[in-house]
């Protein structure tokens, strides 16, 4: 069993950056591959960024250039550090591990 915790979510204005946390438990954190999604009001939950047990990473083309999506294994961490955000990047941030474990989610506001 994993368990996955979220921070870092909160209100910035257009043009700003925030950078979300995610800790995980488990002994073999660095064997998962870890990613991270997000749900907006009304839509369906989608990939943002993800990134494998090796490092290589993947995201979405809505975000390619402004977020960066990194880990830390001794700290069994995943970040997603998001720049120059946009009032679309406003959602419900969730972390994954295998896309089988989930966190409870963090809320991202950009106002505009």
């Amino acid at each position: 069993q994993v368990q996955l915790v979220e921070s870092g979510g909160g209100l910035v204005q257009a043009g700003g950056s925030l950078r979300l946390s995610c800790a995980a438990s488990g002994s073999i954190f660095s064997m998962y591959a870890m990613s991270w999604y997000r749900q907006a009001p009304g839509k369906q939950r989608e990939l943002v960024a993800g990134i494998t047990s090796g490092g290589r990473t993947n995201y979405a083309d809505s975000v390619k250039g402004r977020f960066t999506i990194s880990r830390d294994n001794a700290k069994k961490t995943v970040y997603l550090q998001m720049n120059s955000l946009k009032p679309e990047d406003t959602a419900v941030y969730y972390c994954a591990a295998q896309g089988v474990y989930w966190g409870q989610g963090t809320q991202v506001t950009v106002s505009s």
